[in-house]
């Protein structure tokens, strides 16, 4: 079992995140009876630190009208006196998803134990020219210049994604705004929208109300269609409640995703304790329903991660593990600058590598003319030789490399200057027949002066992997069978034909995190 990814969900995704009076609350939606969709409640557990994890009952269950056929993705809004509503998509004994409020029974109890559905829900219902059942997953609200909150929720016109836009003064009546937060011809059903700001300076984060000078908005959509998170940046006019962004180009659904791996249905929060903005999102299965049904469990959410605007390209956010991971940090190895000739793999002696924190540095010196290359990317996978890539990590590998996933960079020089990307190999990560193996990633962009670098995550089954400091970050969810345990290894590769790379690396051992139910009856 992983030993700290899987310390979420056990059977279904989309998570709903806080901080209150000291801990860190996860509510996740969750079928309490088997390990595939159905019987969706709310998951409850919480955490000091985000990394090791208490189990607390559930918190709702699909027992109303208007929830019956599930309790649905939510989002928590804390007021500035300190109250916290609750607004949750719930679907109805006629499968429509409606919006629904809920609220803390015992404000006081730190834990939020116990919850309380408010007995004139439905709150929102689908709009007339919205189907009913294209409505769904409510943001974390803010606060406009006028005083009343704002809300969006994800939907679509036809193939149109849209996000619509809510105000209200007691998260109990609502008014529809007539146009939308943004909408994106071809994108299809928009869900699990995410909004927030970003400082351009990069320094930390900032709460969702904040507006002004300085700041950029996020506008984030889970595509339906495509079970891709896609992102864009731009700016927000919090007079008309428009966002347009930056690059129509690179808009929501046609641009930048959020992670180029197994991610999906993201949900951000901000923690006032550190001032930082985090995001989690669901790592689903590539095995099959019959191997979820044997285990007992599905899908899992990726290790938290901060989220902060990239004033060095003032194009992307780069997403960070969080700061607390580094406590399960045991013994380190460095590697200097370590030579890896074409066409070669170089082990790295460092024990068993099934839990690791990868920290790696590389330089590539030209053994040819460097003449333009075109059409080389990620797709290939880490067997498509090319003069300048790949080379990386060999993760989760076996001895005979029979089993391996590879990390790695690819440059290509092209006509119009030279391209980078980032890419996870998943083809030879298993031997298992049914496990889905598929080739990640994207370009990543890379500032004049900066050595290619990159920070791996492996945690048995899950590899998380953060390119240029987090600016492309792919996550890979793999099964190998003979890689595991005492038999999984660590390799430096260099596929490429015509470069020499020089690989610097620091290597942590990661302890395990304590995942339990919380000790209620020690308070």
């Amino acid at each position: 079992m992983s030993p700290w990814a899987c310390m979420l969900t056990r059977k279904q995704p989309r998570p709903c995140p806080l901080f209150y009076k000291g801990w860190y609350h996860l509510f996740y939606q969750y079928n309490p009876d088997s390990a595939v969709w159905g019987n969706i409640t709310w998951g409850h557990a919480v955490s000091a630190d985000l990394i090791h994890w208490l189990y607390l009952p559930i918190a709702m269950v699909p027992d109303q009208w208007y929830d019956i056929n599930g309790v649905w993705t939510g989002s928590a809004t804390i007021l500035p006196d300190g109250q916290i509503v609750m607004l949750y998509t719930g679907s109805t004994d006629k499968s429509v998803q409606v919006q629904n409020l809920a609220y803390p029974a015992d404000p006081s109890d730190p834990l939020l134990l116990d919850w309380v559905k408010y007995p004139g829900n439905p709150v929102l219902m689908p709009p007339r020219h919205i189907g009913p059942k294209d409505f769904r997953d409510p943001t974390t609200a803010w606060a406009g210049p006028d005083g009343k909150w704002r809300l969006t929720i994800g939907s679509k016109i036809g193939k149109t994604g849209i996000s619509l836009v809510y105000q209200t003064t007691d998260f109990k009546t609502y008014e529809l705004l007539d146009e939308y937060l943004h909408a994106v011809p071809g994108t299809g059903m928009w869900e699990c929208v995410d909004f927030y700001p970003v400082a351009i300076n990069g320094s930390v984060g900032l709460d969702t109300s904040a507006t002004g000078p300085g700041i950029k908005h996020v506008l984030k959509a889970s595509l339906d269609d495509t079970k891709v998170d896609h992102y864009a940046i731009g700016t927000y006019n919090p007079e008309n409640d428009k966002w347009t962004p930056d690059n129509p180009e690179e808009d929501v659904g046609i641009g930048l995703k959020w992670d180029y791996g197994r991610y999906y249905a993201s949900k951000s929060f901000y923690d006032p304790y550190k001032k930082r903005r985090i995001v989690w999102g669901w790592i689903n299965e590539t095995d099959t329903e019959s191997d979820d049904l044997e285990k007992g469990w599905a899908s899992v959410q990726t290790i938290p991660r901060t989220v902060l605007y990239d004033n060095k390209t003032g194009a992307n956010v780069v997403q960070w593990p969080v700061e607390e991971i580094e406590s399960l940090r045991q013994n380190s190895t460095v590697f200097e600058e370590v030579v890896v000739e074409p066409g070669s793999v170089v082990p790295l002696d460092i024990g068993v590598a099934t839990q690791l924190d990868i920290s790696a540095e590389f330089e590539t010196e030209l053994l040819g003319s460097g003449a333009p290359e075109e059409g080389y990317g990620c797709s290939g996978g880490a067997i498509d030789r090319s003069a300048m890539g790949p080379f990386g990590l060999l993760v989760n590998a076996h001895d005979s490399l029979s089993e391996l996933t590879p990390i790695f960079f690819r440059s290509s020089n092209t006509t119009k200057g030279t391209n980078t990307y980032f890419c996870a190999d998943e083809t030879r990560s298993s031997l298992a027949p049914d496990v889905f193996k598929q080739v990640h990633g994207s370009k990543v962009p890379v500032i004049q002066g900066e050595k290619l670098s990159m920070r791996i995550l492996v945690d048995h089954s899950i590899v998380e992997s953060f390119g240029q400091g987090g600016r492309t970050v792919i996550t890979s969810r793999i099964y190998p069978t003979k890689a595991i345990y005492g038999a999984a290894r660590l390799f430096l590769f260099n596929n490429a034909t015509g470069v020499n790379v020089k690989a610097t690396l620091k290597i942590w051992r990661l302890n395990s995190a304590f995942i339990h139910p919380f000790p209620l009856d020690q308070i």
